[in-house]
């Protein structure tokens, strides 16, 4: 964010206003983690700031100081459809299109608050009156971090915004700071955060290690299905309705396991299919090694986007004809990920 809007927006945090901080539908560790650490911060500021997410997300990112705070949008509508209302600021975090939001879009569109848009994906919208986009940034909560020093209240990051901050990074990283977006200075900021009272270990293991058996056996049916396309050095994972619902799923059961197929030795192009237990559609996540961009490729052909090595789309096709047009269109990249 450029200095002069630095300037104008701490005119704006100059006197108390209502706040609204707005993660993506199906918040991940990253939405989840920078609102909440946005949400601290700006209380600890005397703002009247409250969190709204578009839906709930998995139990093991309930552990994370503000939680009991969090209204869902989808179950406390009315509520919340009030606050956007009568918001003076809103705060969007780790998206930047309405249509990340859905079922909160039109609320969004309707209000007539300054939007604040801090995010690190690629060709933001131009909703936001300050925008704080960065895509080289390893994830949304580094850019929080880097906000608050910007707004010259570093000694605002306590223990609750440490905590916070540092799973957002931990988790957008790939779980161990894999990623090549994981630079010197994200490791510069996790150093600091730890030194401010985040507690690594804990963190990790209240996120990593609370798996349930149902989650630990669906984790074997994705590998049984598995399927290895050798002349495109590339895996892919499919799991159905039918098999998410015989390993009582339950929201983030499947975060992560298109990593497995990544770490498959040769292999720079996993995605997992994932048949939506509530909707008809399937829900894609991708992840790629060195140049291979997953952006463009969820973009050109499955209506998403994210990332160059990690991104996200969708198909209104069944699992097998999916997967059929995703061999079909493979094609066409062979020579991209030989």
């Amino acid at each position: 964010m450029k200095m002069n809007e630095i300037h104008k927006l701490k005119e704006e945090l100059s006197a108390p206003k209502q706040i609204v901080i707005v993660p993506h539908k199906n918040p991940d560790g990253d939405a989840i983690g920078s609102t909440l650490g946005l949400f601290h911060y700006l209380r600890s500021k005397g703002q009247d700031a409250v969190v709204i997410a578009p839906n709930d997300y998995p139990d093991f990112l309930k552990w994370m100081p503000g939680n009991e705070t969090v209204l869902r949008f989808d179950s406390e509508t009315e509520k919340s459809s009030e606050l956007i209302k009568k918001a003076d600021l809103i705060f969007t975090l780790d998206f930047n299109s309405f249509g990340r939001v859905e079922n909160m879009r039109e609320a969004l569109e309707a209000s007539d608050a300054t939007f604040v848009m801090i995010d690190h994906h690629q060709q933001p919208d131009d909703y936001a009156r300050f925008m704080y986009s960065d895509i080289g940034m390893s994830s949304t909560c580094e850019m929080v971090y880097h906000f608050i020093q910007q707004m010259g209240e570093p000694e605002k990051i306590d223990k609750n915004v440490a905590t916070c901050l540092y799973t957002g990074i931990m988790t957008d990283s790939g779980g161990s700071f894999r990623f090549p977006t994981t630079t010197s200075t994200t490791h510069r900021v996790v150093a600091d955060l730890i030194d401010q009272g985040a507690e690594n270990a804990s963190i990790h293991e209240a996120v990593y290690d609370n798996n349930s058996l149902s989650r630990l056996q669906l984790l074997g049916c994705a590998l049984r299905n598995m399927v290895v396309l050798k002349e495109f050095n590339t895996v892919y994972i499919t799991l159905s309705k039918a098999e998410l619902e015989a390993h009582n799923f339950k929201k983030g059961d499947t975060e992560g396991l298109v990593n497995y197929g990544l770490s498959l030795r040769g292999t720079k192009l996993a995605v997992i299919f994932i048949e939506d237990t509530t909707e008809s559609y399937i829900k894609i996540s991708f992840r790629s090694k060195g140049s291979f961009s997953v952006n463009e490729f969820a973009r050109a052909h499955f209506g998403g986007g994210g990332h160059d090595n990690a991104a996200g789309g969708r198909s209104n096709l069944s699992m097998e004809e999916t997967t059929s047009y995703f061999k079909e269109v493979l094609k066409n990249y062979k020579s991209q990920l030989e």
